[in-house]
């Protein structure tokens, strides 16, 4: 096999420095100069390279220390197959078939131990099956392992980790829903965009008016029952979003019910019951009410960051 290291180390970087300085020491070895070599000024156009030729892209950060791995994923589309770390992007990407993980996903800091344990377990891949499975040929010549798992990587991870997919969901979910929402609040002489900014300036003057009164609550066969007594003062109901929240169990997502306004509490300026439901499969303990502002055409908490806890 050949090694291929290539990288820069910051003026301020004396650490980097040194580990450059170990580098070019070693390539220079009699019995590692077929092996390994080191590829000074890296820049895009070497990176380029590197990633249309390489057949194993090996990135080995300290966890978390990796900003993202964009490179692993140029890597994809060329048909390399990635040998990483589990952080940043391998950490989301990883699974068998598609490539080789390093490390169990925490972190250890800078522990001597850890990174020689991690070092072992490198060498271990690269000697046990990264190596075999590159070099083991049938009648043709072809490694038939290697191309099923380069072809289950280019097919499973690049549609997900390319400029593409990224790009069109930015004109999908962002640019094209920003756009006609400018239209939408331009029209009739801006009144939409003006209606918001009225809003807007009424939740930031009221907002610490806002305040809970008595909660109850009770379980039963059909699940957890909610009721909570919210006062709005200076507010009106229709410009605030009253939830019962929960957080995300075992990789579920978060749970966020909203909660209806029933009858008008007497002699309170605009205080209200607010009732909900939730299901019984999870503590009652779980769930606490939230107060949010709402405004049609709004987007929260991005144009109006306030939130109340009860508690």
């Amino acid at each position: 096999m050949q090694l291929l290291v290539a990288g820069k180390a910051h003026p301020e970087d004396k650490a980097g420095q040194a580990m450059i300085q170990q580098w070019t020491s070693f390539v220079r070895l009699p019995q590692a100069r077929q092996h390994a070599a080191f590829l000074s000024d890296s820049d895009m156009l070497l990176t380029a390279r590197l990633v249309q030729g390489v057949d194993v892209w090996i990135n080995t950060p300290r966890r978390p220390w990796e900003a993202c791995g964009t490179s692993g994923m140029k890597v994809l589309v060329n048909g390399g197959i990635n040998l990483s770390e589990l952080d940043g992007w391998w950490a989301e990407a990883y699974r068998p078939g598609v490539g080789w993980a390093l490390g169990n996903g925490k972190e250890h800091g800078d522990d001597p131990a850890w990174d020689a344990a991690e070092a072992e377990a490198l060498y271990k891949l690269l000697e046990d099956e990264v190596v075999p499975e590159f070099y083991t040929r049938d009648g043709s010549g072809i490694p038939r392992a290697w191309v099923a798992r380069m072809r289950e990587s280019m097919a499973l991870l690049t549609p997900l980790f390319s400029g593409n997919r990224s790009v069109r969901e930015y004109v999908e979910r962002y640019y094209i829903p920003l756009a006609a929402a400018y239209t939408e609040r331009a029209a009739d002489k801006g009144a939409a965009a003006a209606r918001m900014v009225k809003w807007r300036r009424d939740i930031e003057r009221k907002w610490t008016d806002i305040r809970f009164g008595e909660m109850k609550t009770k379980s039963g066969p059909d699940g957890h029952w909610f009721e909570v007594q919210v006062y709005l003062n200076g507010i009106e109901p229709g410009a605030v979003r009253v939830a019962l929240y929960a957080e995300g169990a075992d990789g579920a997502p978060c749970e966020d019910r909203e909660m209806a306004p029933g009858p008008k509490l007497v002699g309170a300026e605009n205080g209200y019951v607010y009732t909900a439901r939730a299901p019984g499969d999870r503590p009652m303990s779980d769930y606490t009410v939230r107060i949010v502002p709402l405004c049609e055409g709004a987007a929260i908490p991005m144009e109006a960051s306030r939130i109340l806890w009860q508690r």
